[in-house]
């Protein structure tokens, strides 16, 4: 059964690990890679990657992805958007803190924040608008 509109941007706004898809080269299929996301009901979805990566390049060439979010208890259920980027930035350390605390226990977003940005080097937010939304509970299985 779908999802409301109110139940499809509550369960995007949990902090799930999305499964990005994005097109890639001729002959290839999408890249689909997980991911972690910020989204708040009624706004934009950012993610956030190093530009230089396959996956931001990727994500730039094309102008657009798609973000799935699932669960398996205790029902069934998914949410999957698509939409073009309306907004790309440079990331900030407060981004990352942002994006970490939303998935890492308080007591590790500091050691992870530090981590990152010393490892990862440059990233960069992509903004994306969602225009089609496919979602289901499905139920006990």
């Amino acid at each position: 059964m779908p999802l409301s509109v109110e139940e499809r941007e509550q369960f995007l706004a949990e902090p799930h690990i999305g499964a990005l898809s994005v097109v890639a080269e001729e002959g290839r299929a999408p890249l689909t890679l997980p991911i972690w996301y910020q989204y708040a009901p009624g706004g934009d979805l950012w993610v956030m990657t190093r530009r230089t990566s396959r996956k931001g390049r990727l994500i730039e060439s094309a102008g657009r992805f798609s973000l799935m979010v699932d669960r398996t208890d205790p029902t069934v259920r998914y949410v999957s958007v698509e939409g073009p980027v309306v907004r790309t930035e440079d990331a900030t350390k407060e981004h990352l803190r942002e994006i970490a605390a939303r998935y890492l226990p308080a007591d590790k977003v500091d050691g992870y924040v530090e981590f990152a940005t010393d490892e990862h080097g440059e990233n960069v937010l992509f903004h994306l608008r969602p225009e089609r939304w496919y979602s289901a509970d499905l139920g006990s299985v």
